[in-house]
């Protein structure tokens, strides 16, 4: 990267003098200062020597990651085979609490599912029915078509406030989703809308969500979520907040992938695209019920339209016989996958911004 400079002043040449001594020794300080600063630079997070569960699969995902190091990261793994579910953590416990990130756009998924069964919605119900975008673009686009990523909106809304907020996020690993709804749907009336093809986009899953809402008329994303999924699935300790206000005290900031503490994503009215946290023992009863088919919504993981290399469901992605999806925030990383055939399922949660998608994927085909 460059970066633009402008061309200094011409200015008259002087004798060269000696700097003063006291510009000496605050450059001198300031090198010191740099120095001890280095010193204490955040290091990338390392997998945690504090473990419990399984001690074979402690194992396995020690071989697979190659890491050891100090109790620093959070890193929880669970691997079900019909019956019998294993489970393995790394500075952590069944009860720790994680942001799934993305893995959230599947529960949209399932309450999208869900809302087609009672007849609120059906997939081609127009996204200008439900929400306040006008006449534009994006109020013909299908709750289908955003359920699938196939709208035609871009990753994010190309809004000043998305690029600026994304660039303060970078440098303060902070959370760059702020928007409200009415930001929503605003971002909504001046988006352009591209082919109807597969283009992964958090802005139209946070519309999805939020049409979704409407339609239900629930209060809100959080208290959708937990009556129609969360609650019937027993998962108490999964939630999904759209404010810092809506943090239990269980709530840890994570790392990014560096090791800086990153703080929460609670994303406001971009809620329904990944701000759900949940534990390792909630996202089994999850994995569990997508796996035997008895989720609420559990249609959303039936594919139906093509996704690169994949096929793609009400969110959820199939890759040869594996149905799966991954998230990240700024301090956690997530992958949850199953197989019916082969009667798997694999959860992880970890603690940084590390991706795990090569974790989840060779357990889900170790022997």
């Amino acid at each position: 990267m460059t970066t633009n400079r402008r061309p200094s002043p011409r200015r008259t040449e002087r004798p060269t003098r000696r700097p003063p001594r006291r510009a000496v020794v605050a450059a001198v300080a300031a090198l010191a200062v740099f120095a001890a600063g280095a010193l204490v630079i955040p290091r990338p997070p390392q997998l945690s020597a504090e473990t419990s569960g399984d001690d074979r699969l402690v194992a396995e995902v020690r071989r697979l990651l190659d890491g050891e190091g100090a109790v620093r990261d959070r890193l929880s793994v669970a691997v079900i085979d019909g019956a019998e579910v294993r489970t393995a953590h790394f500075g952590a416990t069944d009860d720790t609490e994680y942001e799934i990130g993305s893995v959230t756009k599947t529960v949209t998924g399932s309450l999208l599912a869900d809302a087609i069964d009672r007849g609120e919605v059906t997939g081609s119900t127009p996204l200008g029915d439900l929400l306040d975008v006008g006449g534009s673009a994006a109020a013909s686009i299908t709750l289908d078509e955003l359920a699938t990523q196939s709208s035609g909106l871009p990753r994010l809304p190309l809004s000043a406030g998305m690029i600026v907020s994304a660039i303060v996020a970078n440098f303060r690993a902070s959370d760059p989703y702020r928007s409200t709804l009415a930001d929503l749907e605003s971002d909504a009336r001046a988006s352009a809308v591209g082919e109807k093809q597969f283009l992964y986009s958090n802005f139209g899953f946070a519309l999805l969500g939020q049409a979704l809402v409407a339609a239900a008329g629930a209060d809100d994303y959080e208290a959708l979520a937990a009556q129609r999924v969360f609650e019937p699935l027993g998962m108490r300790d999964s939630y999904a907040p759209s404010s810092r206000d809506g943090l239990r005290d269980t709530a840890v900031e994570g790392l990014t992938a560096t090791g800086r503490t990153a703080a929460a994503w609670t994303m406001g009215a971009d809620s329904p695209a990944g701000s759900t946290r949940s534990t390792l023992a909630d996202m089994v009863r999850y994995a569990r019920a997508q796996l035997d088919g008895t989720a609420p919504g559990v249609a959303a993981t039936e594919p139906r339209a093509d996704a690169g290399e994949s096929r793609i469901g009400f969110a959820w992605l199939t890759s040869d016989d594996v149905t799966w999806h991954n998230g990240q925030t700024g301090g956690y990383a997530s992958w949850v996958g199953f197989d019916r055939d082969a009667d798997r399922a694999v959860v992880v949660v970890n603690g940084s911004s590390v991706s795990v998608d090569d974790l989840g994927l060779a357990l889900m085909e170790a022997n």
